[in-house]
């Protein structure tokens, strides 16, 4: 089989690895890994490097992309609880870092953070997510939806669009007040 998949061009072999994921020769395993990474198929390399048994260059991929907690997961699966522990501890630095509170929250959960550190981390995402929030911005897009909704409510005669169309109005009075206080 190795010899007929020399033979083949860099897009057949592509084409041939992705078809046969699961039932991937062993002798070209290596090598349709490091063609699935040239070709940024990462997933699909991480899938053969793990089953077929070069756990370390799975876990080296997925480092390299910077997903600590499948790396984590793989190794912990593998029974390399030590290296699961140390994938999840560098992965919650890179992950605060990168502002990737989500993620970081996940491997502190992962680590048995206590409750506290979890919603220190989740508050601090928060934070990064609202700072480049336009609060302006975001009330110009409720006020035209809230108008656009009013507007394809108008002639409607039942209950709960009356019912609708005065919220609407209420809270259409409420930002006009908001924004004139803080004017």
């Amino acid at each position: 089989m190795k010899d007929e998949f020399e033979r083949l061009s860099n897009a057949q072999k592509l084409m041939y690895i992705i078809e046969n994921l699961r039932n991937l020769p062993d002798d070209i395993a290596e090598q349709a890994v490091d063609i699935l990474i040239e070709a940024r198929e990462t997933e699909y390399a991480v899938v053969i490097a793990k089953d077929k048994g070069m756990i370390k260059k799975a876990i080296d991929i997925l480092v390299n992309e910077g997903d600590y907690l499948w790396a984590a997961l793989i190794a912990k699966n593998a029974g390399m609880a030590h290296e699961s522990k140390r994938l999840y501890e560098d992965g919650l630095k890179f992950y605060i870092e990168m502002e990737m509170f989500g993620r970081a929250i996940s491997a502190a959960t992962a680590l048995k953070y206590p409750q506290e550190e979890i919603d220190s981390l989740f508050m601090k995402g928060i934070e990064v997510e609202s700072r480049n929030t336009d609060l302006a911005q975001n009330r110009a897009m409720l006020g035209n939806a809230m108008e656009s909704l009013e507007i394809a409510l108008l002639g409607r005669e039942d209950e709960i669009s009356k019912e609708i169309i005065d919220l609407i109005r209420a809270e259409k009075s409420r930002m006009a007040e908001c924004k004139k206080n803080e004017d």
